[in-house]
């Protein structure tokens, strides 16, 4: 794909791209503006247009136009180049070396899901009784029908197949596109619809729900070529912008909550569709932002999901908080029908996830009874399970033995014994990592020694890092340079080396130490290695500062 990665880069300028999300403004030969994540007072994000790159000195990232929308959007490559192929009008099939069918298949079933939605939103149009449901009994206002676009299935068993077949679309490429049930007629029928958008703006399905009483409520596209539960993340094309500036993420449980909270102004919600959240959903928020807010229903269900996030969110190393007071509603939908005011107030009033579940379990048990106790202290020692920080975990440990009346020995003795037994699946959220992800300042350090290596006539300080070959790397690195170290001449260059040099070698040690506590953490004492990774990390920590 690499001809199509520069046929792309030919037709679209880097200033115009990043312009699209980033106000910049001249600064010699570059450009410069504010972060789009929001981190920095000053402007610190820079946009080379000769040589086609940017840096964000306060984000630590850099690179093309590809890579920009990857950050920006949280979306993959493949997704970014499909997005930037449309904006330049390049055709990425004639690229491509996979199975035209395939790609003939989604193509069609895309233009068949993108008619369906102009046809069942023509359809809401013209029906009184759903338009009455739709504006007045869900209260929701034309822009948000608009933004959504929602629509009205017909009650007709082949009312959308009629009108698609005539477009010139066969019963196979229907089917394909999951718009037809097992009997090859319209699987959505009497239903108010609301197609699943993508990242790139392509509907690639619809949950539908009925409008009076009959069951199931909701009504979802099946699993297609386009269509992919596990992955795909409700709200998330309307919401990622709000989402980028805001700096946070709110979870929901429902489409309808995310259509409502929208609605009512807090324009951060997503949600999962037809499925409980996935370790692709939560990676896929987590490269948006680390703010990551659940809002789930106050039922048992919602007890169960928000336990689950928990155990996904520590093996990601991802901080979750949960939304905490509704003022008396079961969701946020209900809230929101309620006051717009109080949903936006409760938004900003959350907790740690941990916090919250072990208040729920202190509600639902007796802690004045021994049978109370013993499951309290089970599911708490299960959650602590997940928390990775030693300090935090030493701190929720000390106020569950306060809440048990018992000694802190004796609680952890339960936790390894549990821990022994496997009667929960924690280990395979303790493995040493194979591979362990740099830190942002060992990035930001290897990044300004390179730049120094190549750029600022470095010969006597031996720097180990090898020279990238990748164009995009070194116009990147040049740029770091220029804005960084310029102005060094001669001995001054040699000394920002060796201060860097040894700056990065102090923090190499530190992410060899955060990586032997990882694997610490998931050996038993009696293990023949642990006090030999116990040693190494004592030995690290005397020669370093922490």
């Amino acid at each position: 794909m690499n001809d199509a990665k520069e046929e792309i880069k030919s037709r679209l300028a880097i200033e115009d791209v990043v312009g699209q999300y980033v106000e910049l403004k001249r600064a010699g030969r570059n450009l410069k503006g504010h972060s789009p994540w929001g981190v920095d007072k000053t402007p610190s994000f820079m946009v080379s247009p000769e040589k086609g790159i940017w840096h964000d000195f306060s984000a630590n990232k850099g690179g093309d136009i590809f890579s920009f929308v990857m950050e920006v959007e949280g979306i993959s490559f493949k997704e970014a180049m499909e997005k930037l192929a449309a904006q330049a009008g390049v055709d990425l099939t004639k690229y491509r070396g996979g199975d035209p069918a395939v790609t003939r298949k989604k193509n069609r079933a895309r233009e068949a899901l993108a008619l369906a939605t102009k046809y069942y939103q023509a359809c809401l149009v013209k029906n009184k009784a759903v338009g009455e449901y739709v504006f007045y009994k869900r209260n929701l206002h034309r822009a948000t029908v608009q933004e959504f676009k929602i629509g009205y299935a017909p009650s007709s068993g082949k009312a959308l197949l009629n009108v698609l077949v005539r477009r010139g679309f066969t019963i196979d490429e229907l089917d394909t596109a999951g718009l037809l049930n097992r009997f090859k007629t319209d699987l959505f029928r009497d239903r108010m619809t609301v197609p699943f958008i993508d990242t790139t703006g392509s509907v690639i399905g619809f949950t539908a729900r009925v409008t009076g009483k009959s069951e199931p409520k909701y009504l979802n596209t099946p699993e297609t070529l386009l269509f992919n539960k596990s992955k795909f993340i409700f709200g998330l094309y309307q919401a990622k912008e709000f989402i980028r500036r805001s700096g946070y993420v709110v979870i929901v449980e429902g489409n309808m909550d995310v259509i409502s909270s929208h609605q009512a102004g807090v324009k951060e919600a997503v949600a999962t569709s037809g499925t409980a959240m996935t370790e692709q959903h939560l990676k896929a928020l987590s490269r948006l932002t680390s703010d990551i807010r659940l809002a789930y229903d106050r039922d048992a269900a919602g007890v169960k999901a928000t336990e689950r996030a928990i155990m996904m969110a520590g093996d990601l190393g991802i901080d979750l908080t949960v939304i905490s007071d509704y003022h008396g509603a079961k969701d946020p939908d209900e809230l929101i029908q309620k006051d717009p005011k109080l949903w936006q107030e409760a938004v900003n009033h959350r907790i740690p996830a941990v916090d919250w579940l072990l208040s729920k379990y202190e509600e639902d048990l007796d802690l004045a009874t021994a049978p109370g106790k013993r499951k309290y202290s089970d599911v708490a020692l299960k959650l602590l399970s997940y928390i990775k920080d030693e300090i935090e975990r030493a701190s929720y440990e000390k106020k569950i033995a306060e809440k048990l009346g018992v000694e802190l020995e004796i609680l952890r003795e339960k936790g390894k014994r549990l821990d022994e037994k496997l009667s929960f699946p924690t280990k395979k959220f303790l493995k040493k990592p194979q591979t362990e992800a740099k830190s942002d300042e060992l990035k930001k350090l290897e990044n300004s020694l390179l730049a120094v290596k190549i750029y600022g006539g470095v010969s006597k300080t031996q720097i180990p890092l090898e020279i990238p070959d990748d164009e995009v790397k070194l116009s990147e690195l040049e740029l770091i340079f220029n804005q960084e170290h310029e102005d060094l001449k001669g001995y001054d260059s040699e000394q920002e080396a060796g201060e860097l040099l040894a700056r990065y070698q102090e923090e190499l040690k530190k992410q060899e130490i955060r990586a032997l506590k990882q694997q610490l953490e998931g050996m038993p004492e009696d293990d023949p290695d642990y006090l030999s990774v116990l040693e190494k990390i004592t030995n690290l920590q005397r020669q370093t500062s922490l």
